[in-house]
């Protein structure tokens, strides 16, 4: 029988993922005789296969990506994961993991951040800075900043005081490759917890990452404090991150990158 006419669907991508059957030549309607697997298709086409909002993140559960940094004058390894989606203080966060590696410097970060406006919900910091151990929890609500530091065996409490949101450079960074717009001259007004910036798309820039040339997005904050250079593909990865993230200065230049766990 030849078919003149066929009903197929299709993915987002264009995809064939059924073929209904179509009209023949004599203009009679012809389906497949497996009228389960029909059904079964279409309502997995109708209800399951639109994407979630997960689906929507420019970045996976599992993304990693390495840098080299430099920090206190020494050179060293950082890494950024993004571990989706979790519970934290009975609310949806995302995870992001921050963790730089050195000579005389260690300094991971727990960053769990509001799934919509990515302001930090709690951030659990180990860090080994010149031998120095400390343990420190900020924990963020109702216009204040607990901060928790266990070091020398002793345990001190500190409370900063701030109204409305308080954003994290990371948790922006990642709101940005979310929902920025990517248009120059863009810009993120950040309160951070001790200091406010804002954060505008200044140019396109060229930049040497992880052994490759990169077209990317330049933004840089107001006051003077952090440098942030995005690529240009859908991921919005970024390439290189240069201001005061953690204890002290930092420069991190991307060396390799992976999409998912």
């Amino acid at each position: 029988m030849r078919l003149l006419k066929q009903l197929v669907i299709a993915s987002p991508k264009g995809e064939a993922i059924a073929n209904l059957g179509g009209w023949d030549c004599f203009g009679r309607l012809w389906r497949p005789r497996n009228d389960g697997l029909f059904a079964a298709l279409f309502l997995c086409v109708a209800f399951i296969c639109p994407l979630s909002h997960a689906d929507e993140l420019p970045f996976a559960k599992g993304e990693t990506i390495k840098y080299t940094i430099k920090k206190f004058g020494v050179s060293g390894k950082a890494t950024l994961t993004f571990l989706g989606q979790q519970k934290i203080n009975d609310k949806d966060a995302y995870l992001i993991v921050f963790k730089a590696d050195g000579f005389n410097f260690y300094d991971e970060e727990k960053i769990y951040v509001d799934t919509k406006t990515y302001a930090p919900i709690l951030v659990i910091r180990d860090l080994n800075i010149f031998g120095k151990k400390e343990k420190i929890t900020e924990d963020y609500g109702d216009g204040k900043i607990k901060i928790t530091k266990v070091a020398g065996g002793k345990t001190t409490e500190d409370t900063i005081e701030k109204a409305g949101q308080v954003d994290n450079i990371y948790g922006a960074i990642y709101r940005y490759r979310q929902s920025g717009t990517f248009k120059i001259g863009d810009k993120m007004n950040l309160r951070l917890p001790t200091k406010d910036i804002t954060l505008k798309l200044k140019k396109m820039d060229k930049i040497s990452s992880g052994g490759k040339k990169y077209n990317a997005f330049y933004m840089e904050s107001d006051p003077s404090a952090y440098m942030v250079w995005l690529d240009t593909s859908p991921k919005r990865i970024p390439l290189r991150i240069t201001g005061t993230a953690g204890m002290g200065k930092t420069n991190m230049i991307m060396t390799d990158y992976r999409e998912r766990e």
